[in-house]
């Protein structure tokens, strides 16, 4: 299990405008550069300082939408090389604000999640200003402790991790995990430049096993998140092809590493309906040197499994269309065959003299002119006294033996 993803933008905006003039950079910016640009204008179109300005609002939203796709690798390669209808063709994605939400299309959208849809949930606009604004409170948990409690849906506990330069050296593990299997988001953010805090990363918990767990791992070496929906979207393409998709998932952490000083993380209750229960745990990967080989080696083999399965692909479908082409000349072979059989038979029973047979006629109708024998058997004798004299003849050859053997015994 990886560390986070990016903010889920907000809805698309009705009118959408290349991101890259959106935000001010050029297409060859890097990731650092972009952020800054998305981060400056986030502040200058906030809707907070923009009450009297609802042009701004939208603006907000164009900003984030924008930021959305040049934030995420995949989406903006897609951009770059077909521009918003790549990203049109290739979401499958339901994002959803269970805080705009009623009862009913909560109702929905829970059940959809139970029969295993992929629903992304947005992180609530209330809990992303407060953080933004610094308004909100945050509980110390101090490296190698844990705190457990229930954090209500659409709302977050927040916490300082403070690590020094040898904790910080060594590498940092941020995990949350519920025995109840609730559904959460655990959330990075980082500082800004007006006292608040900005989301930047985000994992949304995954059922293992018994329980439900999300984590970041700072180890100063590339760790990855895996993407479920990317799963979800290669089964409904390609059933029968998703097994290959199943590590193209595979996201790369954009953080590997934490500086020295206090690092904000924060709970977010993702239940439809009822609160979040959860514990959230700080440890310092000194302590789990062995365990922190053994990730970093696991992390190597499945890479090298993608690369691995993606050519094994390849194989797989040149063998799959030459497995079909064989059963479909099988079938036309087998055809072929039982027809040339049928054929013959037909032929064979052309060999005859008799046109058809009819049962109930005189009973003179059998191949080559030949009689049955059972004819003179069945019918009774011309002279009208067979049975007379055959019953005659078998009494007086009895009775012949029997006098014989009287006379020689007289």
């Amino acid at each position: 299990m990886g560390m986070g993803s990016k903010m889920e933008g907000p809805s698309t905006p009705a009118n959408r405008r290349d991101p890259y003039e959106v935000l001010s950079v050029s297409r060859d910016s890097t990731d650092q550069e972009i952020k800054t640009a998305y981060r400056k204008l986030a502040l200058k179109y906030h809707p907070d300082k923009n009450a009297s300005n609802p042009e701004a609002s939208e603006l907000f939203k164009e900003v984030a939408y924008s930021y959305s796709i040049l934030s995420d690798p995949e989406k903006r390669r897609q951009y770059d090389s077909a521009g918003f209808e790549a990203l049109d063709a290739d979401s499958m994605d339901m994002e959803i604000d269970l805080s705009n939400l009623g009862t009913v299309n909560t109702m929905f959208a829970a059940l959809f999640s139970k029969l295993g849809v992929p629903i992304k949930t947005t992180i609530s606009a209330n809990v992303l200003e407060e953080a933004l604004n610094g308004t909100v409170t945050v509980r110390p948990l101090p490296i190698g402790t844990s705190v457990s409690g229930k954090v209500e849906k659409q709302c977050a506990h927040f916490f300082g991790v403070t690590i020094n330069e040898q904790q910080a050296e060594s590498g940092i593990v941020i995990r949350v995990t519920s025995t109840a299997q609730s559904k959460f988001k655990l959330l990075y953010f980082e500082q800004d430049v007006n006292g608040g805090y900005g989301l930047a990363l985000q994992e949304d918990s995954e059922k293992t096993g018994k329980v439900t767990s999300a984590g970041m791992y700072f180890l100063h070496f590339q760790v990855y998140r895996m993407d479920s929906t990317v799963n979800a979207l290669a089964m409904a393409k390609d059933p029968e092809g998703a097994f290959f998709k199943r590590l193209e998932g595979l996201q790369p952490c954009e953080v590997s590493e934490l500086k020295a000083g206090t690092h904000i993380f924060a709970v977010y209750g993702d239940n439809f309906f009822k609160t979040a229960s959860y514990t959230i745990e700080a440890v310092c990967a000194k302590s789990y040197e062995d365990t922190t080989q053994k990730l970093k080696d696991v992390e190597a083999q499945i890479l090298r499994k993608r690369n691995e399965l993606r050519q094994f692909e390849a194989e797989y479908r040149k063998a799959l269309a030459r497995y079909q082409e064989v059963t479909d000349r099988y079938t036309k072979e087998k055809q072929s065959v039982d027809e040339l059989l049928k054929q013959r038979d037909g032929i064979h029973s052309s060999f005859t003299i008799v046109k058809s047979t009819n049962v109930s006629g005189n009973g003179s109708n059998f191949s080559n002119g030949s009689s049955s024998k059972m004819t003179g058997e069945e019918s009774p004798s011309e002279d009208g006294g067979s049975d007379g004299k055959d019953k005659s003849g078998k009494k007086k050859w009895f009775n012949l033996n029997i006098r014989g053997s009287d006379k020689r015994l007289g």
